[in-house]
C-alpha cells in the first residue's frame, strides 16, 4: 500500500456518522492508503461534522430540503463540495438519501457504501429486524461499490454475526456496527490502494494469493 500516494476521500453522512469516526481513525494509521479531506452532509445537524471538524476535516453541509424535489439539483450543489475538496473517492458511511443515476456515474468505480446485511439480502431498510424475523442464522455487514440501483453493487468485503436466540432488533444492530466498523476501513484501504478489480459484479482483489479468505470477516 505505500507505494500509492494516499487517495483524497470525502465522506458523506445524514447522522452521527459512527462509521465516519472508524475511517478516520484508520486514516491516522502510518501507511493508511486513503485521506479524508472533507466530511459532507445532507443534513446540517449532523453530529458527524462536529466529529469530523474536531479532528481537523473539512465539513460541509448541503441541505437536500433546500432544494424541494429536484435531487438532481441538490446532488449538483453537493458534487460541486466534493470536487472542489479535491477528493478521488466517495465513501457513503449512513449518507440517508437516494442517489440518482447522475450523480453515480460521476463517481462510478470510484464510491462505496457500507450495508448493514449480508448482501443480496434484506436490501433497504430495517434490516436488523426482518434478519431477526426471517429466522435466519446469520447477519452482517457487505461493503460494496454503488451503482445506480440501491444495494445492488459489487461486493468488497462482508463481515458476519450470529443471530441469537434472544435478540432484540437493538443487540443484533449493536453487533453489526463492530463488525461495521473492522471492515469498512479494511474496504477503504483495498479500493484506496487500487487493489480492487470489478469484472461484472464480482470484485477481485489484486496484489495477493492469500487475500480472498480475509474478505469474509470471521463470525463473532
Amino acid at each position: 500500500m505505500s507505494e500509492f500516494a494516499p487517495k483524497k476521500v470525502a465522506v458523506l453522512i445524514s447522522g452521527r456518522g459512527s462509521n465516519m469516526a472508524s475511517l478516520i481513525a484508520a486514516a491516522k494509521e502510518e501507511g493508511y492508503p486513503a485521506q479524508i479531506v472533507l466530511v459532507a452532509s445532507n443534513n446540517p445537524d449532523a453530529k458527524g461534522l462536529e466529529t469530523a471538524a474536531a479532528e481537523g476535516i473539512a465539513t460541509c453541509a448541503v441541505d437536500h430540503k433546500a432544494y424541494g424535489k429536484d435531487r438532481e439539483a441538490f446532488e449538483k450543489a453537493l458534487n460541486e463540495e466534493i470536487v472542489k475538496s479535491g477528493a478521488e473517492l466517495v465513501v457513503l458511511a449512513g449518507f440517508m438519501r437516494l442517489l440518482t443515476p447522475w450523480f453515480v456515474k460521476q463517481w462510478e468505480g470510484r464510491m462505496i457504501n457500507i450495508h448493514p446485511a449480508l448482501l443480496p439480502s434484506f436490501k433497504g431498510l430495517d434490516t436488523h429486524q426482518r434478519a431477526i424475523d426471517a429466522g435466519v442464522r446469520l447477519h452482517g455487514a457487505t461493503v460494496h461499490f454503488v451503482t445506480p440501483e440501491m444495494d445492488v453493487g459489487p461486493i468488497i468485503m462482508q463481515g458476519a454475526v450470529p443471530v441469537l436466540d434472544d435478540d432484540t432488533e437493538a443487540t443484533l444492530a449493536a453487533r453489526v456496527l463492530t463488525v461495521e466498523h473492522e471492515i469498512y476501513p479494511e474496504a477503504l484501504a483495498l479500493v484506496a490502494a487500487e487493489r480492487t478489480c470489478i469484472e461484472g459484479m464480482r470484485v477481485r482483489i489484486l496484489g495477493s494469493d492469500d487475500m480472498e479468505e480475509d474478505l469474509i470477516a470471521p463470525v463473532v
